[in-house]
């Protein structure tokens, strides 16, 4: 038994190993997109359940963008709302998608939208969570990708309420840290950036291919990535478009919102890495690199049952040394939190907090995903939001 735990143990380190030669294309230099002049006509969408207190913010923010008027609009899709999202998204000068009954994920949501608007001549979709601001140049910077040919792009993001707490700057330490380890060496070797669930633009060429947009599971980002992969659609990371996302401050909530995204890529493994492999694609690379994320969490689920098998067979022998190293580990994820802290543009100034946290929270993901091996989640809950810190983006 021990024998084999340790010859697993050192399998999976295959996935760290192959996920650390990618970050190593970090060092290449990256070709920025050519400044464009204007010609994508973009549909911005925002799919929202009672966001009547942050809707505004974005839809300001898209139509203030540096951008000729005339080459955006913004449409909300309220959906189950209790309270005046709808009202308010039209107050504020987006134009209203109403959603067929049976609507009960943001995926079917989009799926409705955009069967509407794809025959209203968009030559690109963006897609934005209602608690999102989007930078005065983002639909700019999209237009040079766009451009320059890419068909799927994916925005930097920040946490606008970084300094609120703690943990809300744990999320802008992460997003970073997922920015130079994860897209910004993709971006250099060709492979596809983390399409997360906002802030990011789809060719209609693709949609077409597509049939629509067509997700069913509670992660519709990392769904619609492994359709992408299949086809031979690589996803652009932007780094010059910037949104901002307001990030829980609650820890407990924080672990709600990361349970859910664990299991909901451990979903969309369970459904797409059939089909993923079971076509002829024109650039396998995307297919294989889309292979090892959709399997990662497995693979960091089954290392913290390890874990727990390690302490129990190897008691004391395992537990000390262990434990010895924790104050090691957590004062080098202090560095590193201080050092992405700079690295996103955040300043040390009002971060503390969440660089003593850091720690904390990136160990949480552990225990998420063993948890989310054996208990999916399949309903979505919601995080309530404040703009406090996106309105004051834009004063």
């Amino acid at each position: 038994m021990e024998t084999f735990v340790v010859a697993l143990t050192l399998f999976l380190k295959l996935f760290t190993v192959y996920f650390a030669c990618v970050a190593i294309f970090n060092l290449k230099k990256r070709r920025a997109y050519p400044i464009a002049p204007p010609q994508t006509r973009f549909a911005v969408i925002v799919a929202a359940r009672n966001e009547e207190a942050v809707i505004g913010n974005l839809v300001a923010s898209i139509l203030s963008q540096n951008y000729p008027a005339a080459l955006r609009d913004v449409f909300v899709a309220p959906n189950n709302c209790t309270d005046n999202t709808e009202a308010a998204a039209a107050a504020a000068g987006a134009e209203i998608i109403h959603c067929l009954a049976g609507v009960r994920s943001k995926g079917a949501a989009l799926h409705q939208a955009i069967a509407q608007l794809r025959r209203r001549g968009y030559d690109a979709y963006v897609v934005f969570d209602a608690d999102n601001v989007a930078d005065p140049d983002f639909l700019s910077r999209m237009n040079d990708a766009f451009v320059a040919g890419a068909q799927v792009c994916k925005s930097r993001m920040m946490t606008a309420n970084a300094r609120e707490s703690g943990v809300a700057g744990c999320y802008g330490l992460y997003f970073t840290s997922f920015d130079w380890i994860f897209n910004r060496p993709r971006s250099a070797c060709g492979l596809s950036a983390k399409l997360v669930g906002t802030g990011f633009a789809v060719h209609q060429e693709v949609i077409e291919a597509m049939g629509g947009w067509n997700t069913s599971t509670i992660a519709e980002d990392a769904e619609f990535s492994a359709q992408c992969a299949r086809l031979g659609y690589r996803v652009h990371w932007v780094s010059g478009a910037l949104t901002y996302d307001e990030a829980p401050n609650s820890f407990l909530l924080s672990l709600r919102q990361r349970k859910r995204w664990c299991s909901g890529v451990m979903q969309v493994a369970r459904q797409e890495l059939g089909s993923l492999w079971g076509a002829r694609s024109p650039r396998p690379m995307l297919r294989w690199d889309m292979t090892m994320f959709l399997m990662m969490p497995f693979a960091q689920a089954v290392s913290g049952i390890l874990l727990f098998l390690n302490l129990a067979l190897l008691g004391e022998e395992y537990a000390v040394p262990l434990l010895c190293l924790l104050p090691v580990s957590y004062l080098g994820t202090v560095l590193l939190g201080t050092v992405l802290c700079l690295l996103g543009g955040y300043g040390l100034r009002g971060m503390l907090p969440a660089v003593l946290v850091f720690p904390v929270f990136m160990a949480s993901w552990l225990p998420l995903q063993v948890v989310s091996l054996f208990k999916d989640t399949k309903k979505w809950h919601a995080v309530a939001h404040t703009g406090r810190q996106t309105a004051a983006l834009h004063m």
